[in-house]
């Protein structure tokens, strides 16, 4: 009796842990899967193009269970998708830019986290003559007066943002400039424009260093103060923009400037370059 007693006693402490358990592994399946998975990011073709965001994404995929769908595009498309609402956040490079979008009621705080520079790159031969000059606009008066070929975006990005503030009252008119070319494009084929045409381009300097095929290409002019190029993410703001992911954009805000995403962000670009792709901005 009192074996068959230890015998059913066993069996119901077994059933159990058994429940138990299953209650435990739902409850943790539940956890990762969000009420509202995936999370909409609208973001310049830098983060995308250098590899930094496929780096980055499914390490807080895996971790949040989110699915973070990117758009990606120049800073000035970037950010009107997000005014359209097709968006939940935006991460751009064009500070203005960025203060108008929440002055406007469509974004919630700009937040500077990280940053890399723009480089000036072209034929290694350097026809204008730039690598010795003292900054951009030095470089950008050199390559107008030698009449060398340039590439621009020409694409409202903030690349393109950033080569106008450059160039100031002393912008070229490509309908009249034929060495100046607008190309309407991305980094990536503006790139592949000017190593097939041996001319000069602004590029960030982690693109350019991602690309494969470079050609004759080579950075000439670096990290002056005028090339500085840094990275803000920005909520959407719901009070002006229905169907937002809230909850989840701030979850990867808060992942991206936390501890691990910093780690990752820190050491992205090391091993194969010698040196980072991007550097965080210290408090």
């Amino acid at each position: 009796m009192k074996r068959t007693l230890a015998l059913v006693l066993s069996i119901v402490l077994a059933l159990a842990m058994v429940f138990s358990l299953a209650a435990c592994g739902e409850t943790a399946d539940t956890a990762k899967t969000p009420e509202n998975p995936v999370i909409r990011m609208s973001t310049t073709t830098s983060v995308n193009d250098s590899g930094l965001l496929p780096y980055l994404l499914p390490v807080f995929e895996a971790e949040t269970g989110y699915t973070v769908e990117v758009q990606s595009a120049g800073t000035g498309a970037a950010i009107q998708k997000a005014v359209d609402g097709n968006a939940d956040l935006i991460l751009v490079h064009a500070k203005a830019s960025e203060e108008e979008f929440i002055a406007g009621g469509y974004g919630v705080e700009r937040l500077s986290f990280m940053y890399n520079y723009f480089v000036i790159v072209g034929p290694q031969g350097d026809p204008a003559g730039i690598a010795d000059c003292a900054n951009a606009a030095e470089a950008f008066a050199k390559i107008a007066e030698s009449g060398s070929s340039f590439i621009s975006r020409g694409d409202d990005s903030g690349t393109h943002k950033a080569e106008l503030k450059i160039w100031g009252d002393n912008a070229p008119n490509p309908e009249t400039d034929t060495w100046y070319v607008s190309a309407g494009q991305g980094m990536g084929a503006c790139l592949t424009m000017a190593s097939e045409q041996n001319a000069y381009c602004l590029t960030d300097k982690a693109t350019f260093l991602a690309m494969e095929n470079k050609g004759d290409l080579a950075i000439l002019l670096a990290e002056g103060d005028d090339m500085k190029n840094t990275y803000s993410v920005i909520a959407c703001n719901p009070e002006t923009l229905d169907g937002l992911n809230t909850e989840g954009a701030q979850a990867l805000i808060d992942w991206l400037l936390g501890e691990e995403a910093s780690k990752l962000i820190a050491e992205y670009g090391v091993e194969e370059y010698g040196e980072p792709l991007f550097y965080l901005i210290e408090d």
